[in-house]
């Protein structure tokens, strides 16, 4: 059900990042929302950048992914989407439970729009803590590569 993917697999990838961010557009900023939501090279880039994405199958079908970025002191979870007609339905947490298996940090981290909601419950129910503001911000400048405005825009959270 839950294997690793690759640059080969670019295409099935972002058909499932693409389908779930449609969730985003009118939750976060109008000026960081674009269509597609990820372009096949931002995608080539993140594999570049050692992000592994695994996903998860049903009938041969990708419908759900979720990476990690192993860094020197923390993995970060990156990439996190289920397709929008297979959420609510544990997809996500299985993918939440193999990387928990898989991680070889004892620190690990996500990142999300603030706005997204859902995301936040979902890692909050999930054994993870939201960290204020301060610290977000210096949690995204040290790990993460992103405009101001989606920092200001977005939250950390990291698994208890």
């Amino acid at each position: 059900m839950i294997n690793e993917y690759t640059e080969k697999d670019v295409n099935n990838i972002l058909n499932v990042i693409n389908n779930a961010a449609l969730k985003y557009k009118g939750v976060i900023p109008e000026n960081s929302w674009h269509e597609p939501y990820m372009t096949d090279q931002e995608l080539i880039d993140e594999f570049a950048d050692n992000v592994r994405i695994f996903g998860y199958t049903v009938k041969d079908k990708l419908v759900g992914v979720m990476g990690i970025q192993e860094l020197e002191d923390v993995t970060l979870i990156r990439h996190a989407y289920i397709l929008s007609d297979h959420q609510g339905i544990g997809i996500g947490r299985s993918l939440l439970e193999y990387l928990f298996q898989i991680n070889k940090s004892p620190r690990l981290l996500v990142g999300t729009w603030e706005g997204a909601t859902w995301a936040v419950r979902f890692y909050l129910n999930n054994g993870f803590f939201l960290h204020e503001r301060s610290k977000t911000d210096l949690l995204l400048k040290k790990y993460w590569e992103v405009p101001e405005l989606q920092m200001d825009n977005s939250v950390v959270l990291e698994k208890i």
